[in-house]
This record gives C-alpha cells, structure tokens and sequence, in this order.
C-alpha cells in the first residue's frame, strides 16, 4: 500500500546516487526512463503486429499505441522541455541531460511513428479484404458520395467555422489533441491568394459509418470527418479555387504543477485545469505533402521549431482508430470473456460478508468478476448493520456503481468518509465531478495531500456485530474503476482481519487528519516505512543466497523506478 510514489524515506549512503549520474549513457547501470517507456510501447506496437490475433484487436492495440504516445508527449516530452526551456541540466540516473533525453526520445518516436503507420496500412488492407474500408476513396460509389454530400451539408457544415488567417484576424488558438485543416486558395474574382484554417470540433467523431443501406453490397465503409471537409470543401468556399489543403494535430503540455502552499485545494486544480487547455504546444503533426508556406505558418504562430514537428505519411490521430474497433464484427474479436464469481462467495448466496468472515479472500481480476468490489460496497450501502464506510478514489470512471453505493450509503444516515484523489492524471476533472456529488449527498470529502498522491486502494466497512464492531477490508492493486477493471490484471484482497483493520483504520486517519500511524501491524505505507521494507527483504534475500539458501525476489509493479531498489 501506498500513498505516494516510493520516494520519500532517505536512500541509504553509499547508494551512489552522485556517483552513477555522472557516468555517460552508455557506461551506467541504470536504463533511461522515458527510454524504457517508449520500449514498452514498442511492445504494445508488436501485439498490433500479431497476424494471429483478429484483425479488429490488432487495430485496437495500434489505437493504444497512440494514446500511450499522446499521453507520453504531453505528460514526459512536456516535462522535459520545461526543463531545457528553464536552463535545468540535472542528469537523469542514466547520466543523460534534459537536452539529450529529448535528443533520444525524438528518434525512437520517429520509428515509432513510422512503424505505426506500415501497421496502419497492414491492417487497413486486411480489413479491406473482409469489406471493411476505412478512408478508402475508391469505395465510394455514387449512392455513398450522395450519402455522405448531405451528411456534410447537414450535419457538417453548420458546425465548422472557416478563419481567414492573415493580420486582420488574429491566429485561432487550437486546443489540446485538436485536428484542423489549411486551406490554400485563390478568390475567383480578383485572383487574390488567401490562407483559411477550419478547426474540427472535438465534439464530432473522428470517422463516419456509411449506413448499410446505401452501401448495398454488404460492405462497409468508414470515412474520416477530415476527409469529409476536404472532399466537400467547395460547398465551404464559394467563389474560391481550392490550390492545396492540409490536415494537421496539435498537443499540449498536459501536465498540472500545484504549489504545496495551495490554500483551496478544489480552486487550485480548477484553475490549472483551465491553464492546461492552453498549454505550450509540445507537438505538431502534419501530413507529408503539406504546404511549405502552411507549414511554416503554423510553426511561427504555434511558437514551435521543427523539432517539435512530426510528418505523417498515413493516418494522423492514430487513438482515434479506436472508434473503427466498435464496429458490430465478432468474427473479428477475441471471444468475449465471462469472469467468474468467486466460488466462495456463491457458496454464500452472494453474501460478501459472510464469506469473509469465513476466511480471507484473494480475488484475480479481469478473470474472476469486478463485480464482488462493487457488491461489497453496495452491501455495506444497504446492511442496517452497517455503521461506518471509508473509501479511497483514484480513477471511478464516468459512470461508477461504486460512488453510486456510498451516495446511496450516506442517504441512509451512514458516516461515509471518500479520499478523492485529484491529481490522478487526465481524471482531475472527472474527480472534481464525483467530489461535489458525493458532498452533496453528505459525504465527508477529504482530498488527501497536497504533495503526494494516494495511491492506495482501500475500501473499510465498519459493521455492528454481536456487542462490539467488526472491520471489513479490501485491498486493491486496481482502480475502483468499472471499465479497466475488466482489462487490467489486478488482485484483489478481503479480509476481516483485526490487525488489517486496525491498520486500515490508522491509515486513513493519516490521510484525512495527518495523523501519522504508530505501531503498525500488518501494513507498510509509503512514504513512512514502505522502501525501508523492501530493502530489508531484498537483503534477506541475498543473505539465504549467500547462506547457500533458497532465495528469490518476484515483484509485481507498474514500473520500477526508484534508484536505492533497483
């Protein structure tokens, strides 16, 4: 368990901190962390390449790939460039420089960027061969081009906004993961020469299905709204000759700086939210024949260099591919998946409290069922027995059963205690959503520290039972999310332990009173004592192996960064 990243216990002398980051690259024991990142991601990329998997899975893992990139440049890449920008020459364990880990990070990502789109076309044609057609404009017969006409001067057209760009019109300012097109064209009447921008609303969908009805044939067809304005631009621009167009992305620093003196928590992350909209540009993609002129334009008033900029010959936006995957073809899906009940809560009727107290219980996500978490709350909500809930909440999703029980839990008079995290990135606002419905249903809100994030996934029911109380506790390595829940490996654990109770109990006291626990039991928390652990296990290992003894080390982790462990 832990309520912030390892980090804040002193890293014992002689871990040879200054020592290891003046080695050059090549020479440290240490591989480079935004490195290591994009090499995973390169692991991602290989599963879209698994010709073994259906086709629609392969697209899916390209689409992951490329918001794990998105989320790389405007959280990572960002992070970096500030630091340049501010003239910060700090090595990273590695011994490379801010300057040379972007110099690094901008070669792997351009393999990265064209590998992805030699995967784009392999599946794309494999798609193709099974009458799904994605951006293919020899598909689109004269019923389809109909079709799609009206779709755009319907549905389309009164939403885009066409913006002049020369000295009368100030520059449109282009919002994160935002796509638009440059327009080149020449007024019919006096020949003059005019650039226009048409920014695409994020509130469209990146792709357009062409109903089965027109198609006919029994094939499919998906055409991007970007392609849709280009190939209708005329209806846009009257009394114009379109020279040239060009579709281009912009992302931003994402990331959220809060000041430890921040004395409103909730205005604070309301007000970086709003700055992050407006971040510096961190990248620029654009299509391989864009216009030189255009091109130049956009990096002078993005306030960019090339080195921010990325040409793409294929698709732009690959994590929207994400919307073709919903397509209605199970021939070309894994198999759905059913996770189990737990055998010993059916051996219960569904009662989670009563097959706790039975015996400990450890449950293996996706394959055994999500859904004991969410009944452990929702039974808690509705148990008269039942006095007292306390919650931590990282990510919750847009729609949360989990949230939904502890709202329903204080409705019904329960003491109910929720540690809403803000700072779980890209969720901060979503976090500030669920914060104020559950005080408005009488929730007792705490939002932990201000310079850690808890990261610790607990759930403690306090039960009224026989003359005394009794703590019920899960312990996750997963969200409480529904959605993730079902893709991510994960355990979980329920117990009715006292010690793990006790513990639990001091635990949250320590995140909502800042009372630091003592003497605790069964539980190792970060940052009091969790690192000063896992050295002492580790040299419990290596003295059974110097002892001639059985000795190993399995660690279960996310990412292994901290120096003094590795």
């Amino acid at each position: 368990m832990s309520t912030s990243p390892i980090g804040s216990e002193a890293i014992p002398a002689g871990a040879g901190v200054a020592q290891m980051s003046e080695l050059a690259p090549d020479e440290s024991p240490y591989f480079n962390r935004e490195l290591s990142w994009l090499q995973f991601n390169q692991r991602v990329l290989a599963e879209a390449c698994n010709e073994r998997y259906p086709l629609l899975e392969r697209l899916r893992f390209l689409s992951i790939s490329g918001s794990n990139l998105d989320e790389f440049m405007m959280i990572r890449v960002a992070g970096l460039v500030g630091q340049v920008q501010r003239g910060l020459a700090t090595p990273s364990l590695d011994g490379r420089s801010p300057s040379q880990q972007l110099a690094a990070i901008r070669e792997k990502l351009a393999e990265l960027s064209q590998r992805q789109q030699a995967i784009w076309r392999s599946v794309q044609g494999g798609l193709a061969a099974v009458d799904i057609h994605i951006a293919d404009e020899q598909r689109v017969s004269p019923a389809a081009h109909k079709w799609l006409k009206s779709f755009f001067l319907n549905e389309i057209l009164p939403i885009i906004t066409p913006q002049a760009l020369d000295p009368a019109h100030p520059f449109p300012f282009v919002q994160n993961e935002g796509m638009g097109l440059l327009f080149t064209l020449t007024r019919d009447a006096t020949r003059e020469q005019l650039i226009e921008m048409v920014l695409i609303p994020s509130a469209l969908p990146r792709f357009v299905r062409v109903p089965d009805t027109v198609s006919g044939d029994g094939s499919v067809l998906y055409i991007s709204i970007a392609r849709m304005i280009q190939r209708y631009a005329e209806a846009l621009f009257p009394g114009f000759t379109i020279q040239g167009d060009g579709l281009f992305r912009v992302l931003r620093d994402s990331d959220i700086e809060i000041e430890e003196e921040a004395e409103d928590l909730v205005r604070t992350f309301r007000s970086a939210i709003q700055r992050r909209r407006r971040g510096q540009v961190i990248q620029l993609e654009i299509e391989e024949d864009f216009d030189p002129a255009a091109e130049a334009l956009l990096l002078e008033q993005l306030g960019i260099n090339e080195a921010a900029l990325i040409k793409t010959d294929g698709i732009i936006g690959v994590d929207g591919l994400a919307e073709i995957v919903r397509e209605d073809r199970p021939d070309l899906k894994f198999d759905a998946y059913s996770p189990r009940l737990p055998e010993r809560v059916r051996e219960h009727d569904g009662d989670v409290f009563s097959a706790i107290r039975e015996k400990d219980i450890i449950i293996h996500h996706p394959y055994e069922s999500f859904e004991v978490v969410v009944d452990f709350v929702r039974q808690a909500a509705a148990d008269p027995d039942v006095v007292a809930i306390k919650q931590t909440l990282y990510r919750a999703g847009s729609q949360s059963a989990v949230i939904g029980a502890l709202i329903e839990a204080a409705e019904a008079g329960k003491s109910v205690t929720a540690v809403v995290e803000l700072k779980a990135r890209f969720d901060e606002e979503q976090n500030l959503k669920w914060a104020s419905a559950l005080e408005r249903a009488g929730v007792q809100v705490i939002y932990g520290f201000t310079d850690w994030k808890t990261h610790a996934k607990v759930s403690m029911v306090v039960r009224r039972e026989g003359e005394g109380f009794r703590n019920y506790c899960h312990f996750g390595t997963g969200n409480y999310h529904p959605v993730t829940a079902k893709i991510y490996t994960d355990l979980s654990f329920f117990t009715a332990d006292p010690k793990l109770g006790r513990d639990a109990a001091k635990m949250f006291n320590f995140v909502t009173g800042y009372v630091e626990p003592h003497a605790l039991e069964r539980i190792h928390i970060a940052p009091i004592d969790l690192r000063s652990e896992i050295y002492a296990r580790i040299d419990t290992e290596i003295a059974n192996a110097q002892d001639g003894k059985p000795a190993a080390i399995w660690f279960k982790c996310n990412q292994l960064t901290d120096q003094g462990v590795i």
